[in-house]
């Protein structure tokens, strides 16, 4: 029995299956209508919306569907290097299990790989048993049992005239002001003092003042995340400027982290608002983003902590961050399409670059390809240069309607389409095409609702909280062919450079600028539009 794992909260729906794996069976959830299976459990058939679930019996084995090799020390007790995987069910397709592999080696993990299941009871709760696997010596490895189809985007589609009859709604609005606060590692200042920093400096920018403003969004709302994650609460920044709010929105869900300036956009085009101000703020460096030893994502968790939700799928197998589950993702690509280190290594050492004429980023100092290739792994294929660097530091962007134009400081930044949907699984190992993620979805909304298409781009600021998904990002946006991506961005010194035919992450990007979040590429991309229109 273990003592080192961080167990799940266990729910009425999810009891069966930890339960089940204590007494040494696999069960998972089926609907007696339809038959799909269906996992994670929630009560509901999610195809055709019947209540007749329940847990069914399969045989416990499978298929490597994606690994990674974890050489983080996330938890103390849990000592690195370990193999983590995705496993394709063989008896409940298409249900995947994120686990961990035991009784193999680091070096001898396959796509393809045959397993079956080890259930490690806890003693910390005897209703619960964890499902590990192990290689399956009575089959061969077969790559070809894991295909799926792949998501590939119609890139004629997006060069193709808008399907929004009339201007949509995002047209109305305009971002007319940018404001960010100091950037740095481990500052050691409040998140509302960054905050209220960048924000009069952006209020400044679009020549308003406090008064003016009457609307504020935020991600993701107080309370959510670990130390210097979320950032202050919308309330606490109202008051502080004095503002007086016709609208007012924050929260963790919807259209990731610029969610907040789509919503934004969209209250202004409504006339609830004039002119918001949208910020995220972070002090993750200062407050102390990872666990053991400075560097692990348990870190500031209360003794007793169970992985709530999704993470209690993840966690309890050691997949306590991100980088693992994107990982699996970089992979099952480089399983795909034959990617490479050196190709992967174009992201960073493109930002690295751009980095240099950024003043407030990071890390500013050229790094080789040597440094790239020789620099410690933190979760297979995954180094320490393809993972975004923890800072403190706000950023801000007021959104207001076209009309304000003639109140503005000078020419505003316009917004000519969004895209918002989520069509698939909102899952790491659930989505059924690897080599891509929600991205896909976002992509084809956004062009279906623009005459411009990917041949009208300039440049992108690509989101790289991991070097893999700025790859995902350039293919599900048509900028290049599915998986063309590593050839693309293998050209980085010629094609994304501040010089080059395609200008990538200008401003260094979360790699080596700071992980503000998806916001400091937005500042990058709004600036870079405004000094095109002075």
């Amino acid at each position: 029995m273990a003592a080192n794992r961080i167990l799940p909260v266990v729910t009425e729906e999810n009891a069966f299956f930890w339960q089940a794996a204590r007494q040494g069976r696999l069960e998972i959830s089926r609907c007696a209508e339809c038959e799909a299976w269906l996992h994670p459990p929630t009560g509901v058939c999610a195809r055709c919306g019947s209540r007749k679930v329940a847990p069914v019996e399969v045989r416990p084995t499978g298929r490597v569907h994606s690994f990674t090799v974890n050489e983080q020390l996330w938890n103390p007790l849990q000592e690195p290097p370990y193999v983590l995987a995705v496993v394709d069910l063989d008896e409940a397709a298409p249900v995947r299990l994120t686990t961990e592999l035991v009784g193999v080696g680091p070096d001898e993990v396959e796509i393809g790989m045959p397993v079956r299941a080890v259930f490690e009871p806890q003693d910390a709760d005897d209703r619960v048993a964890l499902v590990l696997f192990e290689p399956d010596p009575e089959r061969e490895t077969d790559p070809g049992q894991t295909e799926v189809e792949l998501v590939v985007p119609d890139r004629a589609a997006f060069a193709a005239p808008s399907i929004v009859s009339g201007d949509p709604p995002e047209r109305s609005a305009v971002i007319s002001g940018l404001g960010q606060s100091q950037v740095g590692r481990r500052i050691g200042r409040t998140d509302l003092d960054l905050t209220i920093e960048a924000a009069l400096a952006a209020i400044g920018d679009a020549g308003l003042c406090p008064a003016d403003i009457d609307g504020i969004s935020a991600y993701p709302g107080a309370g959510i995340g670990g130390p210097g994650f979320s950032g202050p609460d919308i309330y606490d920044v109202q008051d502080a400027l004095g503002l007086s709010l016709g609208w007012h929105h924050s929260g963790a869900g919807g259209a990731g982290q610029l969610g907040a300036v789509v919503a934004a956009a969209l209250a202004v085009s409504s006339g609830l608002a004039r002119h918001v101000l949208c910020y995220r703020t972070v002090t993750e460096a200062t407050g102390g983003k990872g666990g053991a030893k400075g560097s692990g994502s348990t870190g500031g968790m209360a003794s007793g902590f169970r992985a709530p939700g999704v993470y209690g799928w993840f966690m309890p197998y050691g997949a306590y961050s991100a980088a693992n589950w994107i990982a699996m993702n970089a992979t099952r690509y480089m399983h795909t399409f034959g990617l490479t280190r050196e190709q992967l290594a174009g992201v960073a050492l493109n930002g690295r670059r751009n980095a240099g004429l950024n003043p407030k980023a990071v890390y500013r100092e050229e790094m080789t390809l040597e440094d790239y290739m020789s620099v410690r792994m933190v979760t297979s294929p995954l180094c320490l240069y393809d993972c975004d660097v923890p800072v403190d530091g706000s950023t801000v962007v007021i959104v207001s309607h076209r009309d304000t134009l003639p109140d503005l400081a000078r020419p505003p930044a316009h917004i000519e389409a969004v895209g918002t949907a989520l069509r698939g699984r909102p899952s790491w190992d659930q989505w059924r095409d690897l080599t891509t993620c929600v991205a896909a979805d976002c992509a084809a909304q956004m062009w279906g609702r623009t005459d411009l298409g990917p041949g009208d781009l300039d440049g992108a600021q690509l989101y790289d909280g991991f070097s893999i998904l700025t790859l995902i990002w350039l293919e599900a946006l048509g900028i290049c062919g599915k998986g063309e991506a590593g050839a693309f961005v293998s050209d980085w010194e010629d094609r994304l450079s501040h010089a080059g035919e395609f200008p990538l992450n200008t401003s260094g990007g979360q790699l080596s600028a700071g992980r503000l979040h998806g916001f400091g590429l937005l500042h990058e991309a709004v600036l870079r539009c405004m000094l095109l229109t002075r």
